[in-house]
């Protein structure tokens, strides 16, 4: 009944364009045809899709990404772009549970092995503007949902650094280079850890990670995001 009176006085309405839709946190079946989900089969280093499960990739043999595993909801787009701009900067909260569903959907592989979930953090002054860290919030409903602990504090940004877009992959990782570090007495030693990120781009924030991680003593270093670019712009 509470539901219904809520629903009567805020309808839901979908997390793109805003059309009444059935359920909160949903998409209208129009933004659900035209946002492109990534699915198997996927090369299992890297989540990049190929038309044959024993196919060589392609997106490897360009680019060999120093984290273990990588999978990826949808792919950033034209389409879904707004999705990703309107809960990164615009304040859409309620689209993180039906996003912590789509990354569970996309790491289902992964979550079996996972120890603990780590969001990429934000500097501090860049969090004070923005109010919040949507990594950290697709991490903590997505811990809720798999029922895997979630460590929001154990990775530091200790250095600001310039917007990464419009750089080279190579520019971006120098730019990343001592800009990450764990907290204080941190013990990672042994740990299976999945980070969880919004968009992949080039890959250099979560490589600098898995590296700080690595170095800490993790066993292994997962990654998810929400979305993830196309190669062809990657």
């Amino acid at each position: 009944m509470g539901r219904a009176v809520l629903d009567l006085l805020l309808p839901p309405r979908c997390l793109n364009c805003r059309d009444p839709v059935s359920d909160p946190g949903a998409l209208c079946p129009a933004c659900w045809n035209n946002v492109r989900f990534i699915s198997a089969p996927l090369c299992d280093d890297c989540g990049w899709p190929k038309a044959l499960a024993d196919e060589d990739c392609t997106a490897c043999a360009r680019r060999r990404l120093k984290l273990h595993r990588v999978r990826s909801a949808f792919f950033y787009d034209d389409d879904s772009r707004g999705l990703i701009l309107r809960f990164k900067h615009g304040g859409r909260f309620d689209g993180a549970p039906a996003y912590a569903g789509w990354l569970a959907r996309a790491a289902a592989d992964l979550m079996p092995e996972v120890d603990v979930i780590v969001p990429v953090p934000l500097h501090r002054f860049r969090l004070m503007r923005r109010g919040y860290n949507q990594a950290a919030l697709l991490a903590r409903h997505l811990g809720r949902l798999t029922n895997k602990p979630v460590d929001v504090s154990l990775l530091r940004r200790i250095r600001s650094t310039p917007a990464l877009g419009g750089h080279t992959a190579g520019q971006r990782m120098r730019l990343l280079k001592g800009v990450f570090a764990l907290r204080a007495r941190a013990d990672i030693v042994g740990k299976r850890i999945l980070l969880v990120d919004d968009v992949l781009t080039s890959g250099a924030t979560l490589e600098e990670l898995a590296r700080v991680l690595r170095r800490g003593g993790a066993k292994t270093v997962d990654a998810v995001t929400l979305a993830r670019v196309p190669l062809s712009e990657d």
